[in-house]
């Protein structure tokens, strides 16, 4: 079977405030590499021939191309992000030519998805035109109502992570439209626009980093991995 075009879109458009610092968490290190670097090579692992678009901050371009020009970063090309999520998305769309049967989308800061993971979210897109990698949720939950809160049944929940993957044809069409709050990853998006969205399993290793308590648990699943990799 003839492997599916696939574009890649690295949303890296984030100021990093929850994580404090000086500069975004995209450009913090785990392992001695750039999270973004780690992220960028992971797709280019998992989907050799894919286009990579990264999606970054005006201000931010020319100092991650410095930054990444002192590692060794798989090629990809930047283009400007927008003012929500939303609009930085749609920017990295528009610069994809027509020549893709799927767009990923991966948070920048998303930097330990496997090859294995990658590989099954297309191939459950390929089979359903869209898909979202989950993983149960395992800590208790309560509602909150004003001064009030009461218990909720965790087991129909579940924790939604990137990549999200669609059909080209879908995912265009779905951001061909006014942006509105909901909009809070890029499956609300095509679900507003009438499609349905299939779930795939995802990685609990696969976190986003947006806190400096992520940053603590990110060195130790680098460290891991490398320990992993040596005993291959």
């Amino acid at each position: 079977m003839e492997q599916p075009r696939v574009g890649v879109i690295i949303v890296a458009g984030g100021s990093g405030k929850r994580m404090g610092g000086a500069l975004p968490k995209q450009f913090s290190f785990v392992g001695g590499e750039p999270i973004l670097a780690r992220t960028i090579n992971a797709f280019r692992k998992a989907l050799p021939s894919s286009r990579i678009v990264v999606v970054l901050p005006a201000e931010y371009i020319d100092f991650w191309k410095n930054l990444s020009a002192r590692f060794e970063v798989a090629k990809h090309s930047v283009v400007e992000g927008g003012e929500e999520r939303f609009h930085s998305v749609r920017n990295g769309i528009e610069s994809l030519n027509d020549a893709v049967d799927l767009i990923a989308v991966q948070d920048g800061v998303r930097p330990f998805a496997t090859p294995e993971l990658i590989n099954r979210a297309v191939e459950c897109a390929l089979q359903n035109g869209a898909a979202i990698p989950v993983v149960k949720a395992v800590d208790s939950y309560r509602v909150v109502e004003g001064e009030e809160s009461h218990i909720t049944d965790r087991t129909p929940l579940r924790i939604v992570q990137t990549p999200q993957i669609f059909a080209a044809p879908i995912l265009r069409a779905a951001y061909d439209t006014p942006f509105r709050k909901e909009f809070t990853d890029d499956a609300s998006v095509v679900e507003h626009s009438g499609e349905k969205v299939a779930l795939c399993e995802g990685d609990y290793f696969n976190i986003k980093i947006t806190t400096p308590t992520d940053l603590v648990i990110a060195e130790a699943i680098a460290a891991e991995l490398k320990e992993a990799k040596k005993e291959e």
